[in-house]
């Protein structure tokens, strides 16, 4: 279980290391090109349930850290789709992994 850990004062969200490989790539690619944009995700049931949703600008801190040692591959089908999400007024989300055609996965 990896952690996004995202401001000042910090908030901490925990999502798998493979959810947080591929929203590592959208975001760092949107903020890099100087794009703030909202995210949002369904909490646990331990943490309240319901969902949150945060602005993500380039000048906040934002900080990644992963629980396995071993980087997942990427979904490309499942990165396009984030990446539309992100572009759109309700911001990106997490939505369930597309199935890819066996050997279209890449390394980071």
């Amino acid at each position: 279980m990896g952690k996004f850990i995202y401001g000042t004062p910090s908030i901490t969200v925990d999502f798998d290391d493979r959810v947080l490989a591929h929203l590592k790539v959208v975001i760092v690619a949107k903020l890099r090109r100087g794009e703030s944009f909202t995210f949002s995700w369904d909490n646990s049931a331990a943490s309240g349930s319901g969902h949150s949703s945060i602005w993500l600008h380039p000048a906040i801190p934002l900080q990644f850290e992963f629980f396995g040692g071993k980087e997942p591959s990427l979904n490309r089908a499942w990165l396009e789709e984030l990446v539309q999400l992100s572009n759109t007024p309700a911001g990106l989300r997490i939505t369930p992994e597309p199935i890819e055609p066996e050997g279209a996965s890449r390394k980071p």
